[in-house]
């Protein structure tokens, strides 16, 4: 007997209900900061930061103003970087603007354990200290191991331990759309 993996794919959201949820999350952040003359964008690397650049474009054609986008890579301040076989590659971070007395935005794909997003504040505030940061995510799928909370959800998907979510975007050579993966053994 041979055990062969199969992997499921559910589509959860498509383009277009991609865009509305980030369209929603857009006015949502406006609304609780009251413009965002005093709020700076700042996508966590690889998925987070091409949200961020389309949230970018959503307040500002919204607002009819520019708001500040930066890039962050966490790598760095990961608390499993020991733990890792292959010793993870450093990506730029890049935030061409002063973080301090801002309120910070941090946009990521998939809200899980928390620890990312531990890792990404970690960062943000060794390059300064924001006014606060709050959190974007266009999927929550549970199962935090910190006690950490998105403060603007695309779309809430509990899932099992065993399944995974996953973010495909333009930008990244894929359609848009956001599935759930399930892997099962299957004998033969």
């Amino acid at each position: 007997m041979t055990q062969t993996k199969s992997r499921h794919e559910s589509v959860i959201m498509d383009r277009h209900e991609m865009t509305r949820a980030l369209t929603r999350i857009a006015h949502e952040i406006l609304e609780r900061n009251k413009g965002c003359h005093d709020v700076g964008l700042v996508g966590i690397r690889t998925g987070g930061v091409y949200l961020a650049q389309r949230l970018k474009q959503l307040v500002s054609q919204i607002e009819r103003t520019d708001v500040v986008l930066g890039e962050l890579d966490i790598t760095l301040y990961r608390d499993d970087l020991a733990l890792r076989k292959n010793q993870p590659v450093l990506k730029k971070t890049d935030i061409p603007f002063h973080i301090s007395d801002l309120k910070i935005i941090l946009v990521d794909d998939v809200l899980f354990t928390g620890r990312t997003i531990r890792a990404a504040m970690d960062g943000l505030m060794d390059l300064g200290r924001p006014a606060e940061i709050q959190l974007a995510v266009l999927v929550d799928r549970g199962h935090r191991q910190l006690p950490i909370r998105a403060n603007y959800v695309g779309k809430n998907i509990p899932t099992a331990k065993d399944e995974n979510i996953r973010v495909f975007l333009e930008e990244l050579g894929e359609e848009d759309r956001v599935s759930k993966l399930i892997e099962a053994e299957r004998t033969a």
